[in-house]
């Protein structure tokens, strides 16, 4: 079992590596560079970064103990397709035009949507892109989940109070289990981080439950055990 709040996971105390994945939630350039699209919307990408290090140290402890690691990827088509006039008036509001090739943002196959250099998925990971907050919108992780057998959920990335806790919730409602790795998870609004992970644990784990790296990094070892 892994030391959890509001109590340890899982609920049932059967810990199974192949029926668990890490969802590692959108570390992308574009929301972790210092000239990203994060970046020139006018955040600090500096508390996002902060967590590399320990993102690194879930995902080798995840790896050694036989999970599952799912990466996600958050842009818009190629084609531009999908992005509405709603879409890019946000886009100018930040200074970006969203049909210039050299001024684009989160648009896939741009330099801008690719996980972190220093994070790239191994070749047997899986990676899921998606065109909303959420992971489980149109696309086919549930599908994954499902075909793998998994139905226990580790949580980090980015951001904790939008695109990780979107996608926490989806998996809540579809009856996983699910543990959110706080100091894993950063946003570059303090508040909406703190109350993100409040959230989960109200009514009694309402969305799931909270630990921190190192008791989840010392809940794999046990299992490799």
């Amino acid at each position: 079992m892994i030391r959890a709040q509001p109590f340890n996971y899982p609920y049932d105390e059967q810990f199974d590596p192949k029926k668990t994945a890490l969802l590692v939630i959108d570390l992308q350039v574009d929301f972790l560079h210092e000239d990203g699209y994060f970046a020139r919307k006018g955040y600090d990408p500096a508390p996002l970064r902060s967590i590399i290090p320990v993102v690194k140290e879930m995902v080798a402890a995840v790896r050694n103990a036989g999970c599952r690691i799912i990466w996600t990827r958050q842009g818009y088509r190629s084609d531009l397709a999908d992005v509405t006039p709603y879409d890019h008036w946000r886009a100018r509001r930040a200074g970006i035009d969203l049909t210039d090739p050299e001024n684009t943002a989160l648009v896939r196959g741009g330099p801008g949507y690719e996980i972190l250099p220093e994070l790239m998925p191994a070749p047997d990971d899986i990676v899921v892109d998606k065109t909303a907050n959420g992971a489980f919108y149109q696309t086919d992780l549930e599908i994954i989940l499902k075909s793998q057998g998994i139905s226990q959920l580790l949580f980090c990335g980015i951001t904790t109070d939008v695109c990780v806790h979107t996608t926490l919730r989806e998996a809540a409602d579809r009856k996983f289990q699910c543990l959110l790795v706080p100091d894993a998870c950063a946003s570059a609004d303090a508040y909406a981080h703190d109350a993100a992970i409040h959230m989960v644990t109200v009514e009694d784990g309402v969305f799931g439950v909270v630990a921190t790296a190192r008791d989840v990094i010392e809940g794999l070892a046990r299992v490799r055990g």
